[in-house]
């Protein structure tokens, strides 16, 4: 399965448990046209082995990308206008903006050097044509590999028609010959992971030589096959995939000859699965992406008892037709998209496609209900970990209420539940949009409808879209709703706030409301607003308490996001009205817990902070770096200071500036912005925020071949074009590069050209 990559701050891991066979011509092939061509599509028919392809080849050459190696699956994205979104989620990119997220992608995708992997195209080809055409046209160091059942016909492309495994010559072949052929590895390889006993002799031989030309060599077909061999021989798998191709080749004569292969042996498969693998085969293909067993049982409770759907996964994970992965505590389970469309055929033509997918809603809608009723407290991590693994399932439960008669008041329900976790997950864009969609869908007097429009405003306010928000404030307070009233106030007191205008009235309004009711959780946020108001209308005493206050309820409750916030919010009263050194503590925990969250927006907004208590401590050259470090984060957010913490994100970096002079500033602000947020909550080694010592300009560590090749690297080559430049292989000029950045102790080409720069300044002066 594909991994984020290091652009999304893990590194590239392609932890796919089964072993690789074959395919050394092809990977080699494909790895070349990469080296040469921007846009390179694996084409073939489902089953042909192209995402493992795709990934075997990404895993070869991800180090000769500097921004790594990004794989983003296509198949869990059932609706063309979620495409951007979920590579833009893929990359780690929040999506606060008003652009279109297209534009964010390739803004941050600009000056990036990076192999994009989009798997499995056929289904959106059109709209992924659109998409690859944008980003290659606007980002000039990007190389994207698809993954399709058919070309994008785009300008530039060159399309790799993936061919299946070769396949033994003839019946007579011996067992040395036979292990030549890669069709016969791979089906002697899935054998014995099922039976590991399992030995090509010259007895059996023949019948798996038989099996593979069978197939066509297609590696899904030999795969189902060899899963088999625990109750067949070799001989019987052969004879009965024979009979089952005898039966199909008698259908329509308009199907390719590989696709009717596939089709015989996947018929064949079914047929061999008892009545419970079938319903669970079939009605799990309504699933998205992965899914858990709880999932599995409810859905195929219509058509399976709950204890035989345990066993029936344990059945089809043996036949290849499941994928067990590892996620924390849990298990869940991936059907392969040729699987799936053939499980999805078989669900249509039992007439239970309706039923089950009203099923998958119903659980979907029961777990955002479940979500929503523990998010504040100490399972908030474990339920944000729980609806990202089931962010593409939510997707399809959405969709469908959206789309069946009648059932769009339940997609209002649902995605009003969610908008905190679409938020903190930095999709507060796809959390407007299904809730925008939700609300034309549904009749005016809709239960919900004003804490819905209520919320969709303050969706509009992360993207500083205030004008929407406001007709969205003035659609819910004509509908004269009481329950929503509070809600309301708060959005107001946020808008005010967004405008600089901060209004202790409607904040506290809000939060005397929420009292009332015992919502603890909707108070977090109105009390936040309401501590740093009143800190700028003069009462620091009062701001104080209310913000301890509010850390208290955190406490008590064990919610960690809303201390978070709560500790933010008394970083930015002491920073701006009393003691520094209050500040600093609080902000530093604050980006701690951002941190363990992977809450990068939040963490942003703590960073910056940092730089503002470096700023009146007088440590200008560590708030510049942290200015600089903030600046990068706030790009991958797609967001800026701006919203809620302007007055004093100018006011220090302004004064930050004047303290250091534009050019000490400017150089400063670069080196940070090569660091991590790491080193900002109190890291070490890397990460260090302090000056590095520094060598006297006369003295250099660099021989003068890798000084040549870091100055090549300040003027913005990259490896290739340093190759090309000094005449020498480009493996060459990696080893120079990497050499070089050990030796001074970076960790990137940004601070080894801030290194050169300044070496270059101190030799002229």
């Amino acid at each position: 399965m594909w991994a984020d990559s290091r652009t999304a701050d893990a590194p590239p891991a392609w932890t796919d448990l089964a072993t690789y066979v074959g395919r050394q011509e092809e990977g080699a092939e494909v790895r070349r046209l990469l080296g040469s061509a921007r846009l390179v599509t694996l084409t073939g028919p489902g089953g042909v082995g192209k995402t493992r392809l795709a990934e075997q080849v990404a895993a070869r050459i991800c180090r000769a990308f500097a921004d790594g190696v990004i794989g983003v699956p296509l198949a869990e994205a059932r609706d063309e206008r979620l495409l951007a979104g979920l590579i833009a989620h893929r990359l780690g990119l929040h999506d606060r903006s008003l652009q279109p997220t297209l534009h964010t992608v390739a803004d941050y995708l600009r000056e990036k050097q990076l192999l994009l992997v989009l798997d499995n195209c056929e289904h959106l080809v059109a709209d992924c044509a659109e998409l690859v055409t944008t980003l290659l046209r606007h980002c000039p160091r990007l190389v994207v590999l698809c993954t399709s059942r058919r070309s994008l016909g785009v300008a530039g492309e060159h399309v790799h028609a993936v061919p299946p495994l070769t396949v033994p010559s003839g019946p007579g072949t011996c067992v040395r010959e036979l292990e030549a052929s890669e069709a016969v590895q791979l089906f002697v390889d899935r054998a014995c992971s099922v039976v590991p006993s399992f030995r090509l002799t010259d007895d059996n031989g023949p019948d798996v030589a038989r099996v593979c030309r069978q197939v066509d060599g297609l590696p899904l077909g030999i795969e189902l096959a060899a899963a088999r061999i625990r109750a067949l021989s070799p001989h019987q798998i052969a004879r009965r995939l024979e009979d089952r191709l005898a039966v199909l080749s008698t259908g329509s004569r308009t199907v390719p000859e590989r696709q009717r292969t596939l089709r015989a042996t996947a018929d064949w498969s079914f047929a061999l699965c008892t009545e419970a693998e079938r319903v669970v085969w079939a009605r799990c293909s309504v699933f998205a992406g992965s899914f858990d067993l709880a999932a599995a049982e409810y859905v195929c409770a219509g058509g399976a008892r709950g204890e035989d759907v345990l066993a029936a996964v344990d059945g089809l994970i043996d036949m290849s037709v499941l994928q067990r992965e590892d996620a924390g505590s849990t298990v869940r389970y991936r059907m392969l998209e040729t699987l799936r469309d053939y499980g999805h055929e078989q669900l249509v033509a039992q007439r239970a496609d309706r039923e089950a997918a009203r099923r998958h809603r119903d659980h979907y809608d029961r777990l955002t209900r479940d979500a929503d009723a523990e998010w504040f407290g100490p399972r908030q991590p474990e339920w944000n970990d729980r609806l990202r693994a089931e962010h593409a399932n939510l997707r399809v439960a959405l969709t469908w209420s959206l789309t069946e008669p009648g059932e769009a008041g339940v997609a209002l329900r649902m995605a009003t539940r969610v908008s905190e976790y679409f938020v903190m997950s930095g999709a507060a864009r796809e959390a407007r949009e299904w809730i925008d969609r939700a609300l034309a869908a549904v009749d005016e007097d809709e239960p919900g409808r004003a804490l819905a429009l209520s919320t969709s405003a303050l969706c509009a306010l992360f993207q500083s879209d205030l004008p929407s928000a406001r007709a969205r404030l003035d659609e819910a307070a004509a509908l004269d709703t009481a329950e929503a009233d509070a809600h309301l106030d708060y959005v107001r007191s946020f808008a005010a706030m967004l405008c600089t205008e901060p209004t202790v009235e409607l904040a506290a309004k809000a939060v005397r409301a929420f009292a009332e009711r015992g919502d603890v959780r909707r108070q977090m946020h109105p009390l936040f607003i309401l501590g740093v108001s009143v800190a700028y209308r003069g009462d620091l005493d009062l701001a104080r308490a209310l913000l301890r206050w509010m850390l208290s309820l955190c406490e008590d409750a064990g919610d960690s996001h809303y201390r978070s916030m709560a500790l933010f919010g008394i970083g930015v009263v002491e920073v701006w009205f009393g003691d520094a050194e209050v500040a600093e503590t609080a902000m530093r925990e604050a980006l701690r817990i951002d941190l363990r969250a992977g809450d990068k927006l939040s963490a942003a907004y703590r960073v910056d902070g940092l730089a503002w208590v470096a700023s009146r401590q007088g440590g200008h050259i560590r708030a510049a770096r942290l200015f600089g470090t903030a600046a990068t984060m706030w790009d991958r957010c797609g967001a800026t200071p701006d919203v809620a913490v302007s007055i004093p994100h100018r006011c220090f970096r302004d004064a930050t500036r004047d303290a250091l002079g534009l050019d000490r500033f400017e150089r400063a602000f670069a080196e940070g912005r090569s660091m991590t947020p790491a080193g900002a909550a109190g890291g070490t080694g890397e990460d260090r925020i302090e000056e590095p010592p520094r060598l006297p300009p006369s003295v250099s560590p660099l021989t003068r071949r890798e000084a040549e090749v870091a100055d090549l690297v300040a003027a913005g080559m990259t490896n290739r074009e340093i190759a090309r430049r000094l005449v020498i292989a480009q493996r060459t000029a990696d080893t120079h590069v990497q050499h070089i950045l050990t030796k001074l102790g970076f960790a990137n080409r940004t601070q080894l050209t801030v290194w050169v720069i300044e070496r270059r300044a101190a030799h002229e002066n």
